[in-house]
């Protein structure tokens, strides 16, 4: 380790991962674990166990190898449980399909064929089961419109005004907006100002986990692949398009043992980077690829300053109406929704399957405590062999 290696454009871009990653995606996970029972202070203590443990293992892994390993908590599977809702067992059940999936993504890490069989998961069933969940997430900004005209449209039109100029500052602007109308538009009283002091002081809770097959079914093993398929494979990919290459295994577990330290406070999910650890890997970051890192670190020591005070930003979010809340987090995820749905239809011969899944994902059907995902990725892959069995006979 050099400090002298720190540059002004590494503290910088850490700064900017950091502000990023958290602006963009924090009003997902908020949602995600409202809809599966969590409360006001099992969401602060979530969110603020996951930038923790976020912070420890990207200073930790970025130290180590000496290279830019962007850490981030699982926005697709946040958007995951978004799309789940309450399940039996209530939330110590989800909290104990936390740790399976965290269980799951160690286990990938430390066994090559548990990797191999994610892996081997087609692309296009992945991403459309992804596209699927991420749907009803990205048509709430167009929702908030009709039922908050005025505040929905000033914050779409910002964001598409500012996304032409920079993809990356569209939705802190629309955050931005968000913040100006909860304070002018909306309102708020000295009550509830008192509720955002009040929060900053709230300390993470545990939460016993409790297991049941519902809950491992329709939300651990869902989150598991996405996690894996979306986020880590993804990540990990990024890191050798720019020339790093770590040893992948050591990347999964040690972000699934993280993953398993939050679980029980709240925090579904911690893996590699995908966009922001662009930022790190890049030019942005500094000229020289081997003094990178220094902008990972920073981002983590900056997600442990940001772990103080999470809990004051949730409560002051959470003053405003649930529509304008999941209008941020849509905009946040239209990105991602695009690529999903680009992914799943990119081999023709996968379409129809990944057509079948996405349609079942997204309808978000509950069939024996399961919820759509599993199905949906259940059906597509059911689908696929069948044509490929087809295929194989025709030949």
């Amino acid at each position: 380790m050099m400090l002298k290696d720190i540059t002004a454009k590494a503290a910088f871009t850490g700064f900017l991962t950091t502000f990023v990653g958290f602006a963009a995606s924090f009003a997902v996970v908020m949602q995600g674990l409202y809809a599966v029972g969590a409360t006001d202070a099992q969401v602060i203590s979530g969110l603020m166990m996951l930038c923790l443990f976020k912070g420890i293992c990207e200073i930790y892994l970025s130290l180590k190898h000496s290279m830019p390993i962007t850490i981030a908590w699982s926005t697709p599977g946040a958007a995951l449980l978004a799309s789940t809702g309450a399940v039996t067992g209530g939330f110590p059940a989800v909290v104990g399909a936390f740790v399976i999936a965290a269980g799951l993504i160690i286990l990938a890490g430390l066994w090559k064929p548990l990797e191999r069989l994610v892996a081997g998961i087609p692309l296009s069933l992945a991403n459309a089961m992804l596209a699927g969940v991420l749907l009803p997430l990205c048509l709430a900004p167009f929702v908030a419109i009709t039922d908050f005209p005025l505040y929905g449209l000033s914050i779409l039109f910002v964001w598409l005004i500012v996304g032409q100029l920079s993809r990356i500052w569209a939705v802190p602007a629309a955050l931005t907006v968000f913040a100006i109308i909860l304070f002018g538009g909306i309102g708020v009283t000295d009550a509830q100002w008192q509720s955002v002091r009040d929060a900053a002081f709230i300390l993470p809770e545990f939460v016993h986990p409790v297991w049941n097959w519902q809950a491992t079914v329709g939300i651990a093993l869902p989150l598991f692949i996405v996690t894996m398929a979306s986020q880590n494979i993804t990540g990990y990919g990024v890191l050798r398009a720019y020339g790093y290459a770590p040893k992948a295994g050591e990347l999964f577990w040690v972000t699934g043992l993280a993953s398993a330290f939050a679980a029980p406070f709240g925090g579904h999910g911690i893996n590699l980077a995908a966009i922001t650890a662009a930022m790190c890997a890049s030019d942005e970051a500094g000229p020289d690829p081997a003094k990178r890192y220094w902008a990972s670190v920073l981002s983590g020591v900056f997600y442990l300053m940001l772990a103080t005070v999470v809990g004051a930003a949730i409560a002051f979010v959470a003053l405003a109406p649930v529509a304008l809340i999941k209008a941020v987090a849509g905009l946040a995820l239209i990105g991602a929704f695009v690529g999903a749905l680009k992914g799943a239809v990119e081999e023709t011969h996968e379409r129809e399957a990944a057509g079948l899944t996405f349609l079942i994902t997204a309808s978000g059907i509950n069939i024996l405590g399961i919820s759509a995902p599993f199905w949906g990725l259940l059906a597509g892959i059911v689908m696929l062999a069948g044509i490929t069995i087809r295929k194989k006979r025709g030949s």
